[in-house]
């Protein structure tokens, strides 16, 4: 038997944790499920999809002790449709193998499967632990998260790729178009860390769960794992096994030819001029001394052209991209300005935040 009640709110925000990791389609029935034990100190509500695993910690009134598994959706789908600051009554019955939900006049069952069959995530050994800000971590995955690929064939860059160099903690994502670099101080218990890979859902969970945290996350790695523990929450992670490429290599050295603009309005200008290119997804900036043209022109979609005032004082030079790349790059310039430094018509440019100077992207041209 298992009886336990619980805050309404603080329930549905665990179940809301586990919605993404638990995948709405299983071919392993137990894995639609979420686990909930019942101790003397409360409750824990766990999720898993075998490499990726949330587990939560939730104040309870403890009736009687036990565990279960209960389908996941369909637990917060009944959650968080009841009326807010009510109390949830969580009960198994043994005699017909449901788990019985109940708030005020509301009641629910649902088919449960025993919790012997849950998968639980061995824990490795994790020889390298450190605290980061949730500021810190939340910059870093939002200025590099948007350039990590999405191919599967390409999984070494299906991640962020997170290492230490020269006293910073690095993080890198490229899908071969665009590359985002971001850094941060390397905090206390870093240095010498391996340079490893999180995998793109990871990444996506930890990017909520940061949102909402207001004290420093406690980071713990391995070669093959990593762990993200922030107040009563903790998410495990298997870490893709690959190389990461030397993106190194792929940043310019010679990007002697730079302008300036405001980033805010360079956006507004490419985002107008897009709605011409959105199937072909090509523009063109044409640069001259202090002033930029973006232009889009396609046989089947029509002509548009607008333009800003820079600080460009190099020679008359075309080159095209991607505007949704483009933008994505720009959507992370929190400054006034964007400093873009060219070398020709034909090669990758760097883009930079005025006032940041712990972010670097690199975006590769295309034919247009």
């Amino acid at each position: 038997m298992m009886k336990v009640t619980v805050e309404q709110a603080a329930l549905l925000k665990a179940l809301a944790h586990t919605q993404s990791i638990v995948e709405r389609r299983q071919t392993i029935p137990i894995l639609a499920n979420v686990l909930i034990e019942a101790t003397d100190d409360g409750i824990s509500i766990k999720a898993t999809d075998n490499e990726l695993e949330i587990s939560e910690q939730l104040p309870a009134t403890i009736e009687e002790a036990g565990a279960v598994t209960v389908p996941a959706h369909k637990l917060y789908d009944i959650v968080r449709r009841l009326p807010d600051g009510s109390q949830v009554s969580l009960s198994l019955s043994e005699e017909t193998s449901q788990v019985n939900i109940a708030s005020g006049r509301a009641k629910f069952a649902l088919a449960c499967i025993a919790p012997e069959g849950f998968p639980t995530m061995a824990r490795e050994e994790t020889p390298f632990s450190f605290d980061l800000s949730a500021e810190d971590l939340q910059a870093l995955i939002n200025k590099t998260s948007f350039a990590v690929s999405l191919e599967e064939t390409r999984y070494n860059l299906n991640g962020i790729f997170l290492h230490e160099k020269k006293g910073a903690l690095i993080a890198v994502a490229t899908d071969g178009h665009r590359l985002a670099c971001a850094k941060t101080d390397l905090p206390d218990g870093a240095k010498g860390i391996p340079g490893v890979i999180i995998p793109r859902k990871t990444i996506g969970e930890v990017s909520k769960l940061v949102t909402e945290a207001t004290d420093t996350i406690h980071i713990a790695l391995s070669n093959n794992q990593i762990r993200f523990k922030m107040e009563k929450v903790e998410l495990s992670s298997r870490l893709i096994d690959g190389t990461y490429p030397d993106y190194e290599k792929v940043i310019p050295t010679g990007n002697d030819k730079t302008l300036a603009a405001d980033a805010k309005v360079l956006a507004n200008v490419v985002e107008r001029v897009s709605v011409v290119s959105e199937k072909s997804k090509g523009i063109k900036l044409s640069l001259a001394p202090n002033l930029l043209k973006v232009s889009a022109a396609t046989a089947d979609e029509g002509f548009a052209e607008d333009e800003l005032d820079t600080t460009y004082a190099g020679d008359e030079m075309d080159i095209g991209f991607n505007y949704r790349y483009l933008l994505d790059i720009l959507a992370q310039i929190k400054g006034q300005n964007v400093k873009i430094g060219f070398q020709d018509g034909i090669s990758p440019v760097i883009l930079q935040d005025t006032d940041d100077p712990n972010a670097l992207f690199v975006l590769m041209p295309m034919r247009v």
